[in-house]
């Protein structure tokens, strides 16, 4: 049986995306990001015209812009993504000298609105907590990673892939590798480190049944949790909560940070705890608080 010639792409693409995680040590998950991009180009360009990426010029690159918007409908967000794809990706060529005019200086990521992270209410938050069957060895499992995400407000892959040895319960505390290979100490809390000393001395081993793992949260095959299961996982708990609302693992994180602004917390330790290099990631939840600050207003002031 004959199997389709894997497709060849330009090998600038990997090239590329080497020196992305040979310099700046970026996840696998943003790589394949900047991969993927460049070679739905490639694909265009294949497809379209004669030319190879590093032989593009500004209307070129203006072109294929307005294609992904026009016709593929890609959304603001996207776009912005893509044209720092191509921003980086050109300027890597010109650092390189395989270029010598940077097509990409016109180009103009477009202005994105300042949405409001979706969250959940803190009592929808306790009916999600409180869904899994924690009589059984998987339902303790996941009571356990979802009070983790809750109380740390890890990213779904900072929690899937967490490490035994990066666990200390004695001192209620996670050490998490972020984005960029950025570590950061994270406070677990009474409860949810209390959830995780039960699942690890209890249903964690009753999951391994003999076998060895590093992780701290495995499959019932005593595998590494991908990213997907979990959402399936969280989605589905969602459903048993009666939680309305669209729901992912990024939205309880979001909860996280919405719950520490609301009651109080500094937004400068807030961004220390999501691990967000730059403060003005971090400063959206500012907006979630005085939506909040309105809403109380708007209840209880009598000319609200």
């Amino acid at each position: 049986m004959s199997t389709a010639p894997k497709p060849i792409y330009d090998p600038l693409i990997d090239q590329f995306t080497d020196s992305l995680w040979l310099s700046d040590g970026l996840s696998k998950n943003t790589i394949e990001s900047y991969r993927r991009d460049l070679v739905q180009l490639d694909v265009w360009l294949t497809a379209t015209m004669s030319a190879s990426l590093a032989t593009l010029d500004s209307t070129d690159l203006q072109a294929y812009l307005a294609k992904r918007i026009l016709i593929d409908h890609a959304s603001p967000k996207t776009t912005a993504r893509l044209t720092s794809t191509l921003k980086r990706f050109y300027q890597h060529l010109r650092r390189e000298k395989m270029l010598e005019v940077d097509p990409t200086t016109a180009l103009d990521s477009p202005k994105l609105p300042r949405s409001l992270p979706k969250s959940l209410s803190e009592a929808n938050v306790e009916a999600l907590l409180a869904a899994p069957d924690v009589n059984t060895p998987l339902g303790m499992r996941d009571r356990a990673m979802l009070e983790t995400l809750y109380a740390a407000g890890l990213r779904v892959t900072e929690l899937v892939s967490l490490p035994l040895a990066q666990l200390s319960l004695s001192e209620q505390v996670l050490r998490v590798m972020g984005k960029g290979n950025k570590e950061r100490l994270v406070p677990l809390g009474e409860v949810a480190a209390d959830w995780l000393m039960r699942y690890i001395n209890g249903a964690r081993n009753e999951i391994l049944a003999g076998r060895t793992s590093h992780d701290v949260f495995i499959t019932v095959r005593g595998e590494t949790m991908s990213r997907q299961m979990f959402w399936n996982i969280i989605k589905r708990y969602a459903l048993k909560a009666d939680i309305r609302t669209t729901i992912s693992p990024h939205v309880l994180r979001h909860a996280f940070a919405t719950h520490l602004i609301n009651h109080g917390a500094d937004l400068r330790v807030v961004q220390l705890l999501l691990g967000h290099s730059d403060i003005t990631t971090t400063q959206i939840y500012t907006h979630v608080a005085r939506e909040r600050l309105k809403a109380i207003h708007a209840t209880h002031h009598p000319r609200g």
